[in-house]
This record gives structure tokens, C-alpha cells and sequence, in this order.
């Protein structure tokens, strides 16, 4: 039985951050200036261990979801993660298994042992196709090269559609909107544009530096005739749009000027095992206290069904100048 919260929306998504570290310093998700040489992670002891990633997420399918994410950080900075998907891709009831990438770190044999091993489907972030706009973004000087070949890997390996996200800022890359779409039209990937949004409180987010869905839309269709598409499923986050001839779709996040709170489903575990009931969130519930508690398996899964049950969340819905100065987690933290 799928347990709902206030607003009668389902838990049926799961997002699990496996590390909250990165190799990359992304202007909006991790500045260098706060994320310096000196910043401190979390220990190796704080983590969850695969062993209780898996036993969660078995009791979050019991508790209803049905499609996890497994993310960062940097997913694949953790060691033999393919333990991980094995484990998780052996739960009756999980219907969608995939991961979110930067792409840096996944070669043919990679992409190859984490399909293997059970993972479905793949998003990997990309930014811009401008290889100076791209080093910039991720600020440490990484090649856009290095993350189409990812791309070209994840295909081959069988982990289609490949997602490509693409987080659109204002006086930094958007115009390069149309080239993403034109490079991917055609393939069976799928771009996804995202408008910058105000996660955590270290990116220095402004309204003013948003690209609003409906101008990443117009700017599409002006080049290629397009198509409003319905959901696949309820509480999918990107809006969709086919091209009116067939060669595929794009996707818009539009979590900024058209909020989508009223059909979320979404969960969030972090690394060291805090569960969030929304990317916004203040504070999460220690789930990890209550496993390493020694609770039962009943008593773990009452536990979630207790924190969604009672779940409000519904920021995007009203923000505004008051609640962007509220602090927030970290997206690095909670995997976006």
C-alpha cells in the first residue's frame, strides 16, 4: 500500500545520494570558494554502507516507491558501486533503477559493469557544448569531449534513452540551448533543460538569472516545430515536447516559474542517511539513527510512512524573497 502525505501525494520515487563528495566544483551546486581545499566530508564511518542502502530501499518500495535514483555527489566516486545496483536491482516491486552522472568518471567498461549489474537507465549532466563555457561551469577545467564520449558509453552499454541535463543560467549559457537540442535531435537521447534554481544557500542564486521554461521553449520552436507531449507517469518533473517530425523530445524543469510541488513524489536519502521530503528542505529525519538503533524492519518502514505522512513541502509554490533567504540543504548533499 502506497502511503500518502497532506496534500494526497504517493511515494513512489526515491533518490539516494551515495557519497556527498565531487571531482567537479559546478558554479551552482558546489562554488570552489565554499568548497575549497579544506572543506570537510563526510567520513567513511558516516556513510551508509551498501548493506543498509539496500535494506532502505526495500522498505521504501514496501512503503511504495517504485523508481530509485541513485546520485551524489558524484555517484561513481564510490568504490564497486556496482554492488550497490546489483542489490537494489534485486528488490521485488522496483520497476526503475537508474543514476545521474557528471559523465567523468564512466569509460565503455564502466557504463558496461553498471548495466551488468542491473542499472536501467542513465542522466548525465552536461552543461554546454562550448568546450570554455563547459570548463568554466565545472570549474575545474574538465573537457566537454571527455563527457560526449560518457555519453556515446552509456548508449552503447544498452542505458537508453540516455537523459542529457542541461541546468540553463542567464549571461552564461543559454545560448547554447539551441546547439544542445540540435546535437542530441535524432540520437533517442533526450535533453532535459533546467532552469536554475535556488538550492541550498552557497550558490548566490538571483530571479533575474533564470531562464524561464516558456523562453527555452520558444527559443526550440523557432528553429523546430514542437509538439506538447502528456507525462509518462504522475509526478514526472520535466514537461515534455516532441519534435513535430519525429526525431525525438526534449524535456523543460521548470521548478522556478512553474512549479510542479502539487505532484511530487519524491524522497530524498542522503549519504549519511537523512531522509528529506523535499529538495528545499531545512532539516531531514536521522533514518540512519533508527537503523543502526537496531530497529526492526516493521518499525524502519513505520518510521518513513510516519515523515511522509506528515509531509507539507510545497516550496516552490510559494516562494518568494522571504523563503529564499531560509536555509537549505545542500544539493551536493541530497543529489538535486
Amino acid at each position: 500500500m502506497t502511503v500518502q502525505d497532506t496534500l494526497s501525494r504517493p511515494l513512489r520515487d526515491l533518490r539516494i545520494s551515495v557519497t556527498d563528495r565531487c571531482n567537479f566544483r559546478c558554479t551552482y551546486c558546489m562554488p570552489k570558494d565554499v568548497f575549497g581545499p579544506g572543506f570537510v566530508f563526510l567520513r567513511r564511518a558516516d556513510l551508509l554502507t551498501f548493506e543498509e542502502i539496500a535494506r532502505a530501499a526495500r522498505l521504501f518500495v514496501r512503503e511504495g516507491v517504485e523508481k530509485i535514483r541513485l546520485t551524489g555527489g558524484e555517484p561513481l566516486i564510490r568504490r564497486d558501486l556496482e554492488r550497490l545496483v546489483e542489490a537494489l536491482a534485486s528488490i521485488d516491486g522496483l520497476r526503475d533503477l537508474t543514476l545521474t552522472t557528471n559523465g567523468s568518471l564512466l569509460t565503455p567498461a564502466k557504463a558496461r559493469s553498471l548495466r551488468d549489474a542491473g542499472l536501467q537507465r542513465i542522466t548525465i549532466s552536461l552543461d554546454s557544448l562550448d568546450d570554455a563555457v563547459f570548463r568554466s561551469m565545472n570549474d575545474v577545467d574538465f573537457p566537454v569531449g571527455r563527457v560526449l564520449e560518457a555519453i556515446e558509453a552509456a548508449g552503447a552499454a544498452g542505458l537508453h534513452p540516455v537523459k542529457i541535463d542541461m541546468v540553463v543560467k542567464r549571461g552564461v549559457n543559454e545560448s547554447g540551448i539551441v546547439d544542445m537540442a540540435r546535437r542530441f535531435r535524432g540520437t533517442g537521447h533526450i535533453v532535459r533543460f533546467i532552469e536554475y534554481m535556488d538550492v541550498g544557500t552557497t550558490n548566490g542564486w538571483q530571479l533575474r538569472d533564470v531562464v524561464p521554461a516558456r523562453a527555452i521553449i520558444d527559443a526550440l520552436a523557432a528553429q523546430w516545430p514542437l509538439l506538447p507531449a502528456d507525462p509518462n507517469y504522475f509526478g514526472e518533473v520535466a514537461g515534455r515536447w516532441l519534435y513535430a517530425d519525429g526525431n525525438g523530445e526534449i524535456g523543460v524543469i521548470s521548478s522556478v516559474s512553474q512549479p510542479f510541488c502539487r505532484s511530487c513524489t519524491r524522497a530524498r536519502l542522503s549519504a549519511q542517511g537523512e531522509l528529506f521530503t523535499c529538495l528545499f528542505a531545512a532539516r531531514g529525519f536521522d533514518l540512519r539513527a533508527v537503523m543502526r538503533g537496531g530497529a526492526s524492519d516493521d518499525e524502519i518502514a513505520a518510521a518513513i510512512a510516519r515523515v511522509w505522512t506528515a509531509r507539507t513541502d510545497r516550496y516552490s509554490e510559494i516562494r518568494s524573497e522571504e523563503t529564499r533567504r531560509m536555509q537549505k540543504v545542500e544539493m551536493y548533499h541530497i543529489g538535486g
